[in-house]
């Protein structure tokens, strides 16, 4: 427990984070998060339904009955948020899950994680799968310079503007480039990287990181053009660098 000013006592906010499928928890995380779990009792959550199957393959005897849960989903109404926090200035630990990965890296929780620091709540961050991490690792590109840019525009002629700019970037810095996208529109997006995309551009596929159908090329466009590839509702990371 942290004391956020005198004679009051906090728990922590415990950053947790989740598999990136479903496999077993502890194949890919840490004993530290198996310890976490079983100590903390209120969560704050995207789903309860997928946090509680979570802490049961983490910790079966937990005694579910026993967990409280707070929702952060976009139907959140934001002046709730900083309620979610209560149990901290009762003294009480909280963990803060991601549905998949870690939390606040493409994935709801920044804001929760700003008010516990504007409350002097301690806030502690545990090791676990990222896939943005994990893919730029497996890529071969710039890991000394990339950057995250979520998801490029629904519109055809703006995705393609968008690409075509953050080519330019990378070729200008030398910043390899990061994307996710809606996995039923992986190959879309593939596709039109071929299309935009210069033939010696290098792009990264990254498709169910950690899981055993888990696959990661890094090939030019040259070659994605004569390549075939299932990516097709599967969760994808795609990394470009301009050489």
């Amino acid at each position: 427990m942290e004391t956020n000013s005198p004679g009051l006592v906090t728990g922590k906010l415990y950053l947790i984070p989740t598999t990136l499928g479903d496999g077993a928890p502890l194949e890919v995380m840490p004993l530290s998060i198996k310890r976490v779990v079983e100590q903390v009792d209120h969560y704050i959550a995207e789903n309860e339904k997928t946090a509680r199957r979570f802490i049961k393959k983490i910790s079966a005897n937990k005694a579910q009955p026993s967990l409280h849960f707070e929702h952060l989903n976009k139907f959140t109404e934001p002046e709730t948020i900083p309620t979610f926090l209560n149990p901290c200035i009762s003294g009480l630990d909280i963990g803060l899950l991601s549905e998949a990965g870690c939390p606040g890296i493409a994935d709801p929780g920044a804001e929760v994680v700003r008010i516990a620091h504007e409350k002097n709540i301690k806030v502690v961050p545990l090791v676990g799968p990222s896939s943005i991490l994990l893919a730029m690792m497996a890529s071969g590109l710039n890991g000394q310079n990339f950057a995250f840019n979520g998801y490029l525009p629904i519109d055809n002629a703006e995705r393609r503007s968008a690409i075509k700019k953050f080519e330019k970037l990378s070729k200008a810095t030398g910043q390899a480039q990061l994307f996710i996208e809606t996995p039923y529109r992986n190959e879309k997006l593939l596709e039109e990287f071929k299309k935009v995309l210069q033939p010696n551009t290098l792009v990264c596929v990254a498709a169910d990181i950690t899981l055993p159908s888990e696959m990661i090329m890094t090939k030019s466009i040259f070659s994605w053009k004569r390549t075939t590839l299932d990516i097709h509702k599967k969760p994808t990371i795609f990394i470009l660098q301009a050489v």
